[in-house]
């Protein structure tokens, strides 16, 4: 299977190092990593980033006032994954499967563009998104991005081991090397998806880390501006941690075998895409 690498969305919000680590201005430059799988009978994306009704702003409903603000997002047509899939010579009609690490706006905004697709998530996912009730719960979730789907594949944490990780399994319809990993905290349905390619796994992590540092072996660490951010979307805070030190002991016992990424790190996405996957 052929893997694409894709940024569907930019955010570039002021603070610039204190939240990416690595910018030297005043503002930060903080990917939406996604995913494109070219499988034997048709194509998978891996979250969807935002979508052409987001840019187009085809209704107030869609993008949270708050968080865009905030995050300062950068809205490109040519961002988003329907017009990336479009340049590698591709349609709409040739994405069959969506798999999302969870529901939130910046991950779940282009389904829409993929109508044919079915929509893989996990129930407890889809369940916190439908009864949203507190301030942070009713921005992070937007269901007009979801209103059209008919075809709902969902899925309970239950499973296999891998590599130490508990209740993994594979998904309807897909090929046995793409499997769901659950890693809630981040969200309470929120799920990692790994893949296997030419002998090697890689792990989307999804938003249970958001910088690499925060699996560094020696000493982890993570920017000010980012791990603040961290904190305030956390729906259990002892899930997220206890997750992010699971996947430090993944990275540490099988990092050759495993590389693990974040949505939102820049620098693990420029890697992966030239070719440089030690997560």
């Amino acid at each position: 299977m052929r893997i694409h690498h894709l940024n569907c969305g930019s955010h570039c919000p002021l603070g610039g190092f204190l939240f990416d680590g690595s910018s030297r201005g005043l503002l930060a430059n903080i990917c939406t990593h996604c995913l494109l799988v070219e499988t034997p009978k048709c194509l998978v994306l891996i979250d969807t980033g935002y979508g052409l009704k987001d840019i187009l702003r085809a209704s107030a409903r869609r993008l949270p006032v708050t968080w865009p603000l905030f995050l300062n997002t950068r809205l490109r047509e040519q961002d988003t994954a329907i017009r990336q899939i479009e340049a590698l010579g591709f349609s709409s009609r040739d994405v069959r499967h969506i798999v999302l690490t969870h529901l939130d706006f910046d991950h779940a905004g282009g389904i829409a563009d993929f109508p044919e697709a079915a929509v893989h998530v996990m129930s407890g996912e889809r369940q916190a998104a439908e009864n949203a009730r507190s301030f942070v719960s009713r921005q992070r979730y937007r269901p007009a991005m979801w209103r059209d789907v008919t075809d709902w594949q969902m899925y309970e944490p239950d499973g296999e081991a891998w590599f130490g990780l508990s209740s993994v399994r594979d998904l309807r319809g897909l090929p046995p090397e793409i499997l769901f990993v659950p890693l809630p905290g981040h969200t309470l349905g929120h799920a990692g998806v790994a893949i296997k390619s030419e002998g090697h796994w890689i792990l989307n992590a999804g938003d249970s880390f958001m910088h690499n540092g925060q699996l560094d072996l020696a000493h982890p660490y993570c920017p000010v501006g980012i791990k603040a951010y961290q904190a305030i979307m956390s729906s259990n805070r002892r899930a997220r941690i206890d997750n992010i030190e699971r996947l430090r002991k993944l990275k540490q016992e099988h990092g050759n075998e495993v590389s693990i990424f974040a949505s939102h790190d820049t620098g693990q996405l420029a890697s992966m895409r030239y070719g440089n996957v030690s997560g």
